[in-house]
């Protein structure tokens, strides 16, 4: 089991910008608004990732130039500003969603990621694993596909606890007063399928969570 330590910075997304601009091996990178700032930082910190593997932990199944992706918000922010690209293993979400899942997980093969990047919903959903949903249940797969919980309400295909727990390292980037109760909940309070957040705890892997002042009031 696990303490996640928490970083309050008034930049939180600078300061995992320099994590990820120094990070080496395989990487998995999250997706949402919140972490663009990260993104760029790094870009322009280190602009040479030849060598880096860069992974996502969930997708959401649309269009492949679709503005809800988060493989494009990472290409625009990061990917697009190297001067030296990663080798890139995106999620062909735009596909039949379990034949996307089953195309990432062989992907994946038996890579370990050395640092996984995450968000965290107000509902306290990590990747695409939210309370209740049966890709939460998953144990014998890496990747596996479902309904999302929150909006944008489309079909997403998601790393699995067990891929997750398997990272050698995690780091939380959570910005905003509207995730403060759920931080509250998924670092301080019991372990538990209600915050799926709160199960990274119980694995081995060392948790870092960035936070503003607003995401660290509870």
């Amino acid at each position: 089991m696990t303490d996640a330590q928490l970083h309050v910075e008034d930049d939180p997304a600078k300061a995992v910008g320099e994590l990820l601009a120094e990070a080496v091996g395989s990487i998995s990178l999250t997706g949402g608004s919140t972490p663009r700032a990260a993104y760029e930082h790094a870009a322009a910190l280190q602009p040479d990732w030849s060598g880096r593997h860069v992974y996502w932990s969930d997708e959401r199944c649309v269009p492949r130039e679709d503005e809800r992706s988060n493989y494009l918000l990472a290409k625009r922010a990061l990917l697009d500003r190297l001067a030296h690209k990663p080798s890139v293993h995106r999620i062909h979400a735009w596909a039949d969603p379990a034949a996307a899942a089953d195309a990432y997980e062989i992907e994946i093969g038996d890579a370990r990621f050395d640092l996984s990047l995450l968000g965290l919903g107000p509902d306290g959903h990590v990747a695409s694993l939210f309370p209740g949903s049966p890709q939460l249940a998953v144990r014998h797969r890496l990747v596996t596909h479902g309904p999302a919980g929150l909006e944008p309400f489309v079909t997403r295909i998601t790393l699995t606890l067990p891929a997750l727990l398997a990272a050698k390292r995690i780091v939380f980037l959570v910005i905003g007063a509207d995730k403060a109760e759920a931080v509250h909940r998924a670092f301080r309070g019991p372990i538990t399928d209600e915050i799926p957040a709160s199960l990274l705890r119980a694995g081995d892997a060392p948790i870092s969570v960035y936070l503003d002042p607003a995401a660290a009031a509870r």
